[in-house]
């Protein structure tokens, strides 16, 4: 029996990864056909690479290094400014007996229940009438908005699993509040900044609704020029699934290098710390 329940989890299991794993080995393999070949029917398996959507969409008339280079600024503009904030905030939430604190936790988690459309126009009106429309600074602004509740939410989980020892020695040791938090609290939750810097930075990255109405021809992201290459007429179908690769790859590099601290992270609470009051 315990055979046979491992196959069919083993069977489930590859499933899951074909489906989630085609998408992108088909914009992988689309991205170096011709356009003869992407609409060729039956799909081609086999054909002739070609590096030409490559240079068309980098260096040729509708070139995306402009619009890499805006959503780099916004989402590590966005990424570094919510972790300066998020972090301090979610450590008073986790350990200070704050007045309120838990209604506070309530907001922070209500906030990320309201639906991106509903407040899309009211951040139009407050940008255009403080003349922020179309810059890096009001569309970093926009993103903390939402990014900062969810990492506040995110990091106070990790901070109440450390042992609460830790600070109470180091207290006795004569540190500071910020000193305990600088060189005990941050190196213990590593994994959990890594995990909430790359949820934050790749929602920053991907993000579209807000960027398709605050950004415009100044501020204009990648995902906004993955758009423009669709139109009703023609759709370049290998410079889009070029365009889409290279849009994954900061994401991708991003993840391999803190791969190793995603992993402790994710994986922090599976054992309870001794920490909570």
């Amino acid at each position: 029996m315990r055979l046979i329940r491992n196959i069919v989890m083993a069977g489930i299991t590859a499933i899951f990864v074909v489906a989630w794993a085609f998408p992108i080995f088909w914009s992988v393999l689309n991205s170096f056909k011709s356009e003869k070949d992407v609409l060729a029917y039956p799909p081609k398996l086999f054909f002739e690479p070609s590096w030409a959507a490559y240079r068309e969409v980098l260096f040729g008339a509708q070139s995306i290094l402009p619009n890499l280079w805006s959503s780099t600024v916004i989402s590590v503009g966005t990424t570094v400014l919510t972790m300066v904030l998020a972090i301090p905030a979610a450590y008073a939430l986790a350990r200070l007996k704050l007045p309120g604190r838990r209604m506070a936790g309530f907001y922070i988690l209500l906030t990320q229940m309201l639906p991106p459309v509903g407040i899309i126009i009211p951040y139009f009106l407050l940008l255009r009438n403080i003349g922020w429309m179309d810059t890096y600074h009001g569309i970093i602004i926009i993103y903390l908005s939402f990014s900062l509740p969810f990492a506040i939410w995110l990091m106070v989980s990790y901070f109440e699993d450390i042992p609460f020892e830790m600070e109470e020695a180091a207290a006795v040791d004569g540190a500071s509040r910020l000193t305990t938090l600088r060189r005990i609290i941050l190196p213990q939750a590593k994994g959990g900044i890594a995990v909430t810097v790359v949820f934050v930075f790749l929602n920053a990255w991907n993000e579209f609704l807000f960027a398709v109405v605050l950004s415009g021809n100044t501020v204009r992201p990648v995902t906004i020029a993955m758009f423009n290459f669709v139109s009703v007429e023609q759709t370049p179908w290998a410079q889009l699934a070029a365009v889409s690769v290279i849009a994954m790859l900061p994401v991708v590099i991003l993840g391999i290098v803190a791969q190793s601290h995603i992993v402790k992270g994710l994986t922090v609470g599976a054992v309870k710390g001794g920490g909570r009051r």
